[in-house]
């Protein structure tokens, strides 16, 4: 359990991440990073590939995503971590090219704007958390004073205020996953990747851990990049994702457009007055009249319709329609693909038009 000032400072969760608020003016050599940021693709890839011992590992990946958080999916040794390896210059790209924030790979001050949460603890034992913390924020280019301040600040903010001098080691699985969390935001960064942020957390901590994420991702100071393999995380923070299979981009989706284009396709059950001498079906009248106000309508049968309405066309003005020639409507649903659909086509080699680059 992560009882031990795993609560404290949740009451401040509603203030923008202390961390990623960046009121300091950034390095003179990174100084126009900031303003691009907003503007740029979050993660740009030519042609890249990146072979390890002579075994290829990513092979020629081009993409363009530019979401505020971005789901990186695929099955283990698909190339996520070496992905992510290389965005961070621990790996050398073998062939192609790499932007992060409009800026090469290779450029040093590209950086200075990025936290990252590691999948595997990377602790100093003997130390306290918030002296960690400290020392992880002046290794990123903060002076001490300020590293220490910030360290208290982050510490509140992801809920461990109460628990910042303990040693690391004595932390709970819960704990040390936030303290991951807390220097990777510590000296304000543009760009956040987090491996597998939710890895091993009971229910209550992974709620917690979410709720941090979307609350740095709506606070528009950080875009988000998530490598996980847990596609209900991804679903729940992540508007874009990029699913990698064998090295290669398998599938892109753009889960946000998905949700919006998903609120016109409609499927209906519906139940007619009784049919009368006097004038036609009522089930056929509703069907006609969608159709007269251009939506695309098919009957599975008299009881179950799927329609996908034109842009102009609520779902109030079929209720109207529905009530004005006595049909009940006794079901309504959107039509969607889950992320688990999608991945699953993906892994399977069946993604649309328009779902992979």
């Amino acid at each position: 359990m992560e009882a031990d000032g795993a609560g404290a400072g949740l009451a401040d969760a509603t203030t923008p991440p202390p961390g990623v608020r960046n009121d300091q003016p950034p390095p003179a050599d990174g100084a126009d990073l900031a303003t691009d940021a907003r503007s740029q693709p979050v993660i740009e890839l030519q042609n890249l590939s990146v072979t390890l011992r002579g075994h290829p590992v990513l092979k020629s990946l081009t993409t363009r995503v530019t979401g505020r958080c971005i789901g990186l999916l695929g099955p283990n040794g698909a190339g996520k971590t070496t992905l992510l390896n290389t965005l961070l210059g621990f790996y050398p790209s073998t062939t192609g090219s790499a932007k992060v924030l409009g800026r090469d790979i290779r450029e040093r001050a590209v950086r200075q704007q990025i936290g990252y949460m590691p999948e595997n603890d990377s602790f100093i034992a003997g130390m306290s958390g918030v002296n960690f913390v400290r020392y992880m924020g002046e290794l990123s280019g903060l002076p001490p004073e300020q590293a220490l301040e910030r360290a208290h600040e982050v510490f509140f903010y992801v809920g461990l205020g109460e628990a910042r001098y303990r040693n690391v080691e004595a932390y709970s699985l819960g704990m040390k996953q936030l303290v991951k969390l807390a220097q990777a935001i510590i000296h304000g960064p543009r760009l956040l990747f987090l491996d597998e942020p939710t890895n091993g957390l009971d229910p209550p901590a992974r709620t917690r851990m979410l709720q941090l994420i979307r609350e740095i991702r709506d606070s528009g100071e950080a875009r988000v990049i998530i490598s996980s393999h847990l596609l209900r995380d991804v679903e729940e923070c992540c508007e874009e994702v990029l699913i990698l299979r064998h090295g290669e981009i398998a599938t892109y989706c753009n889960l946000a457009e998905q949700r919006r284009s998903i609120e016109k396709f409609l499927l209906l059950q519906v139940v007619g007055a009784p049919a009368t001498d006097a004038g036609p079906d009522p089930v056929d009248a509703f069907v006609a009249g969608l159709r007269d106000r251009g939506c695309e309508v098919g009957m599975q049968n008299r009881r179950r319709l799927r329609a996908v309405l034109p842009p102009t066309m609520e779902v109030r003005n079929v209720y109207e329609l529905a009530t004005a020639l006595n049909v009940q409507i006794r079901g309504l649903d959107h039509k969607r693909d889950s992320l688990e659909d999608i991945f699953l086509r993906a892994m399977e080699g069946d993604h649309r038009p328009g779902d992979g680059s």
